[in-house]
């Protein structure tokens, strides 16, 4: 599965996700992760309520079924969901890329919690799809 990171330093999960003019994609299984490749935008990124720049984002991201970001406002939302693409929202700036994807293959190998589940389902992965998800805000402990 791929995951993407909305990131300024490749360290940190620390840009919204609409002013973002980086997100680093990882392949991730349940023996490991590896780095892909660096997404990288341009233009006016500002959050400035210009839809224009979700477009090549979203598309961008198509391959992915989860991206971390720290902030995402409703109508980029709801167009990653639309393309079955997760957003999940860290309340720090300081969540570490690297612990994230650690957490996310213990979470593989053990019994995924219902969001990780549905995004799963998606890949035909796990049967139960019933579980409906609008955003995900997860707490992480640093």
């Amino acid at each position: 599965m791929k995951i993407g990171f909305a990131t300024d330093d490749s360290v940190h999960v620390n840009a919204h996700f609409g002013s973002a003019s980086q997100i680093d994609v990882y392949e991730v299984t349940t023996q490991g992760f590896a780095f892909l490749e660096h997404l990288r935008f341009q233009g006016n990124l500002q959050e400035d309520g210009n839809e224009d720049k979700l477009a090549p984002k979203v598309q961008a991201l198509r391959d992915c079924k989860i991206v971390y970001v720290t902030a995402i406002g409703g109508s980029a939302a709801g167009r990653l969901i639309g393309k079955n693409i997760m957003p999940i929202k860290i309340d720090t700036a300081t969540a570490r890329v690297q612990d994230l994807l650690k957490k996310m293959v213990t979470m593989l190998n053990g019994s995924p919690p219902p969001w990780l589940r549905k995004a799963l389902s998606q890949q035909n992965l796990f049967e139960d799809d019933s579980f409906e998800v609008d955003m995900i805000e997860e707490e992480i402990a640093v």
